[in-house]
């Protein structure tokens, strides 16, 4: 397998409910992670885009959080919806998404 020339890991951190820093699953990761496998396929970017779950990246409030390396560029509150947009300005652009970006003091 070539190397990407993206890598999107997604948290999928799953805490109890009621946990003072919330989690990445309460906040819909599960669809954002499905999503992003569902583009990846159907628009045969293995190569190019290499995607990871993790555990906790830190800003649980910010969750779901995408983080694209090589760029270290760190994402917030994602939706499902927001995917397509990440693939096509950022991943394939090379732009990232500013209204997504989570604050410098975050991230």
């Amino acid at each position: 397998m070539p190397r990407p020339k993206k890598h999107v890991f997604v948290c999928t951190q799953n805490r109890p409910q009621g946990h003072p820093r919330g989690s990445c699953a309460a906040s819909g990761c599960a669809e954002v992670m499905n999503e992003f496998m569902n583009e990846i396929q159907s628009r045969n970017l293995f190569e190019k885009i290499a995607l990871t779950n993790t555990g906790c990246m830190g800003p649980c409030m910010m969750g779901p959080s995408v983080l694209v390396y090589p760029e270290g560029v760190m994402y917030g509150k994602v939706g499902k919806d927001d995917v397509k947009t990440i693939i096509e300005q950022h991943l394939l652009g090379g732009a990232p998404v500013a209204s997504l970006v989570v604050p410098p003091e975050v991230w």
